[in-house]
């Protein structure tokens, strides 16, 4: 600056100028890298997607056609990879040309002050040799930017979801004491403008089972989310012992009390001790326990390492049914209040099934037992059955009254069966 104000002002001059062009190329960067990133996202879910139905895909001679969605899914990965590319090596021909302009313009004021008088060729080398030192740091400053946006992007995809707050927000009231009584209490739920529920009411003690029935999509399942609160009610409210509104409560507390079998069965890949104990304080006898309840213990002390056999991604290397008495064992383990259970046994054989309806039995008393039915001999003893259709209850009662009394009942009855 102080060699020569005159060039120095030049010099700024050109400097903003080169920063839009390198704006314009990180803008194209970060955009190219977010599609990248997603692309990248949705390559890997198909890959993911493939080999959990790889049997399915096998049964149906699908392979080309997904090796097809595949291959679509690589492209796209690699168009926008090599959009990145191109803007990458983009950046430094913009930096050469807008280097030699600015070196251009020095030399031509520089020369004509030298040359006028107004500048000695000392100085003039002194400014030219700065400029030159200058230039390298600012150009490696520039690719770095460029190169800085792909971490930019997984930045803010990142923490885009690490500021996702739950729509279900815990309540602050600790739930201690045992569940004895449940009560739904003119409840409604609503799928964004879709009504799963309208105006349920149902009251449960411990010691009594009641039953889930109805065609698919008729709210059964949608009456199972609100009891967990995996969604509040849109309407109405859950009460426990006469007292506390499921809102109100800690989701820990809640969940402590309560056990869900879900219809898709879910197991990590850890022993099967852990599997069963998973979330809760680890007891081997418990789990034995549990295992023996779910009718699981036989065919798991076969294995060549018992209950600390390791079990599999999905436990793909048990049948179905032994995953689902797994489940099982790990929701008696809990030892609930309540007991859910979403079609648990669908995957049983009758013989089995009738085994663990007859040790749930046994321990009636000690719970609530809520089952969404797919076969009327698991609800036939039930306390009370509850009769959905399109997001209603519409009878309600013992079997012997609703295969004599409800028309719906005697429907869903020849399908049970």
């Amino acid at each position: 600056m102080y060699e020569s104000p005159k060039l120095a002002f030049y010099f700024l001059i050109i400097m903003p100028l080169a920063l839009y062009p390198l704006s314009i190329l990180a803008k194209k960067m970060k955009r190219y890298s977010k599609l990248s990133q997603e692309s990248t996202s949705d390559m890997t879910s198909r890959l993911g997607e493939i080999f959990s139905n790889i049997e399915v895909i096998k049964s149906n001679s699908s392979q080309k056609l997904e090796s097809k969605k595949f291959a679509d899914e690589n492209h796209n990965v690699f168009k926008y990879l090599l959009k990145q590319v191109k803007v990458a090596a983009l950046t430094s021909p913009v930096m050469e040309i807008l280097g030699s302009v600015a070196i251009g313009v020095v030399i031509f004021i520089g020369g004509t002050e030298v040359i006028e008088g107004r500048m000695t060729v000392g100085a003039f080398f002194a400014f030219s040799a700065a400029l030159f030192m200058l230039y390298t740091p600012i150009k490696r400053i520039s690719n770095l930017y460029n190169q800085a946006q792909d971490a930019v992007v997984a930045n803010e995809r990142m923490f885009e979801l690490l500021n996702t707050q739950p729509t279900i927000q815990s309540g602050q009231t600790e739930l201690n004491e045992r569940i004895k009584h449940l009560s739904v209490m003119h409840t409604s739920l609503n799928y964004d403008d879709k009504s799963a529920l309208k105006n349920i009411s149902v009251g449960v003690d411990r010691g009594e089972s009641i039953a889930l029935v109805g065609d698919s999509g008729a709210g059964k399942s949608s009456l199972v989310n609100l009891l967990v609160r995996f969604y509040d009610p849109s309407e109405g409210e859950i009460i426990i012992n006469e007292q506390y509104n499921t809102k109100e409560l800690t989701l820990d507390s809640l969940h402590r009390k309560v056990a869900y079998v879900t219809q898709r069965i879910y197991i990590f890949n850890d022993t099967i001790a852990q599997n069963v104990a998973y979330g809760q304080e680890f007891s081997s006898e418990r789990v034995k326990e549990a295992l023996k309840k779910a009718h699981a213990l036989e065919f798991i002390e076969a294995l060549d390492n018992g209950i600390d056999t390791m079990l599999t991604e999905n436990g793909n290397n048990l049948s179905g049914g032994q995953r689902q008495r797994i489940a099982l064992a790990r929701a008696l383990y809990k030892e609930p209040d309540v007991l859910i259970l979403d079609e648990a046994t669908s995957a049983l054989d009758n013989k089995s099934e009738a085994l663990i309806q007859k040790a749930l039995e046994a321990l009636k008393d000690e719970m609530i037992t809520i089952t969404v039915a797919h076969r009327l001999s698991t609800i036939e003893n039930s306390d009370a059955i509850l009769v959905f259709k399109e997001g209603e209850i519409v009878c309600r009662g013992q079997h012997e009254d609703l295969i004599n009394e409800c028309e719906e009942y005697q429907k869903l009855a020849k399908v049970l069966v």
